[in-house]
């Protein structure tokens, strides 16, 4: 196996060293393939530490260069020790970054208050009021709707702005694959003049 073609693997994904070189075997060598099968693996292992308790982290700020926008997101872990590493910290900042870019109004879709969906879904429901189409295709465009609202509107949904490919709740999962311990984004606030 190509040593090269490893630490790329490595840098690309911050997986480490034995796992690129498994990941690029399995695949052939292809390094796009085998960035996805860390990926999913990430994600994998990362459902399993769903349900650990997460009690330490961070609080991580952007300020906008205008100085007229700021940003701060907590950023919890399972251990103050992940809570220290610089991976956790660049992730923390790259989330305040995120919600300072783009603006979500709720953590996930689950924050959603649930008289907002309720509006969300009466709205998309009016637009097709009188057309003729049947109900269930009704519910469908309606159910698709909402589910971009919730891309929109939600930080968990949102695609992160260093990388169009994965969501920020992709992002957090990857994380979790490579740190070994749970990840959470707490809470996040917003300030613009």
């Amino acid at each position: 196996m190509d040593n090269s073609l490893v630490v790329k693997l490595r840098q690309m994904t911050g997986a480490g060293i034995v796992d690129c070189k498994n990941a690029l075997e399995e695949v052939g060598g292809d390094l796009e393939k085998a960035a996805e099968a860390l990926r999913k693996k990430g994600i994998a292992k990362a459902s399993k530490r769903e349900e650990r308790e997460t009690r330490e982290g961070v609080v991580a700020t952007y300020i906008h260069s205008n100085n007229k926008m700021g940003v701060m997101v907590e950023l919890l872990s399972e251990t103050d020790f992940v809570a220290r590493n610089e991976d956790f910290k660049k992730l923390a900042s790259d989330i305040a970054m995120h919600i300072a870019a783009l603006n979500p109004l709720y953590l996930s879709p689950e924050s959603v208050p649930q008289e907002v969906v309720q509006k969300e879904r009466e709205i998309y429901t009016q637009e097709f009021a009188g057309s003729g189409k049947p109900q269930n295709i009704i519910d469908n465009i309606v159910n698709g709707k909402l589910q971009k609202f919730f891309e929109e509107t939600c930080l968990t949904k949102q695609k992160f702005i260093k990388d169009e490919e994965m969501t920020i709740d992709d992002l957090v999962k990857q994380k979790i694959g490579v740190i070994g311990e749970n990840i959470k984004i707490g809470r996040f606030a917003r300030f613009e003049i």
